[in-house]
C-alpha cells in the first residue's frame, strides 16, 4: 500500500493540483496538512468521487489536517491530549484496515514556532511533548503505525541547503531537533532516510528568492514508522516534480510503500 503526506497550503486553492496528483500517483492513504478550511467547507465530494473516504479536522483560514483513504477510516480521533483550550487543528488519527492487519495513521501539522523567544516557540515545544506522549502510547499497541506530516523541524545540516540561513529559525534550534530525535529514540524510523541516505533531498522550497529554481530547500515533511511498519517498508520517495507544476504548494508529497 502507498501512504503519502503532503502539506497542500490550502486544499481549496490547490484542488486541481491535488486531484491531478492523486490520479497520477494513486496513493491508498493520504495525510494532508494546512488545508486551511473548516470541516464543512472541505471539498469532501471531490475526493469521494475519486474513491477516497475522508476524515477532517479543519480550522478557518489557518492550519487544519485531513486523512484520505481508499479503505475505511476507523477509530478516528482529533487533537492531542493535554491541550486544554488549544483550538489549533493540527492532529488527526485513524485506523485503516489492510489486507494483512491494520495500519494506524496520523496526519500532523506541527507548530512553526517563530519567532524565537516568543510564546509561539514555547507552544511548539509544549506541543511536541504532547506528541511524544501520544506517540509513546501508540508504540504500546505493538502494531503498524505511521506518523505523517509537516513536522516543521530541520533535523540535520544535511536536511537544508545552507545551515547558516536557518541558524536563528525555530525549525533549526537544538530544542526542536532534540524533540524530533526523541521520536526516533522512542523507536520510530524516518522512512525516507531508511531508503535514501543522500544529503540535500528536500520537501519544501519557499516561494521567495527563487528558492525552487536554485534548489535552496529544506526537508521538514516526514513519515515516521513504528517498528512493526518499518519491518514492512518497501520504498520511500519525495515527489519533487510537483513543485514545478502550476499553482504549486511550497511543499511536495512524500510517498512510502509498505507491504501490508
Amino acid at each position: 500500500m502507498k501512504f503519502a503526506t503532503w502539506n497542500v497550503n490550502s486544499v481549496k486553492a490547490r484542488i486541481e493540483t491535488v486531484t491531478k496528483w492523486l490520479a497520477d500517483c494513486m496513493p491508498d492513504v493520504v495525510a494532508l496538512q494546512e488545508i486551511k478550511c473548516t470541516d464543512d467547507t472541505f471539498p469532501r465530494g471531490v475526493f469521494e468521487d475519486l474513491g477516497y473516504n475522508c476524515a477532517v479536522h479543519g480550522q478557518k483560514t489557518y492550519n487544519g489536517v485531513a486523512l484520505l483513504s481508499r479503505r475505511p477510516l476507523e477509530d478516528v480521533s482529533r487533537g492531542l491530549a493535554g491541550g486544554d483550550g488549544d483550538e489549533q487543528s493540527r492532529y488527526i488519527e485513524a485506523v485503516v484496515p489492510c489486507e494483512s492487519g491494520t495500519m494506524r495513521v496520523a496526519s500532523i501539522y506541527l507548530p512553526n514556532g517563530n519567532p524565537l523567544g516568543s510564546e509561539k516557540f514555547s507552544y511548539k515545544l509544549a506541543w511536541m511533548e504532547r506528541l511524544h506522549a501520544r506517540a509513546g502510547e501508540i508504540l504500546t499497541y505493538e502494531e503498524p503505525a505511521i506518523l505523517m506530516g509537516d513536522f516543521n523541524v530541520i533535523p540535520t545540516d544535511e536536511d537544508c541547503h545552507d545551515p547558516a540561513v536557518w541558524a536563528s529559525d525555530a525549525l533549526f534550534q537544538p530544542q526542536s531537533k532534540q524533540a524530533f530525535r526523541k521520536l526516533e529514540h522512542m523507536g520510530y524510523q524516518d522512512a525516507f532516510r531508511a531508503c535514501d541516505a543522500r544529503p540535500h533531498r528536500y520537501t519544501f522550497w519557499d516561494y521567495q528568492a527563487g528558492s525552487w529554481q536554485k534548489d535552496h530547500g529544506i526537508r521538514i515533511d516526514f513519515q515516521l514508522l513504528s517498528p512493526q511498519a518499518a519491518d514492512r517498508l518497501k520504498s520511500c520517495t519525495i515527489d519533487k516534480r510537483v513543485r514545478g507544476w502550476d499553482k504549486p504548494s511550497d511543499h511536495v508529497p512524500v510517498i512510502t510503500e509498505i507491504d501490508i
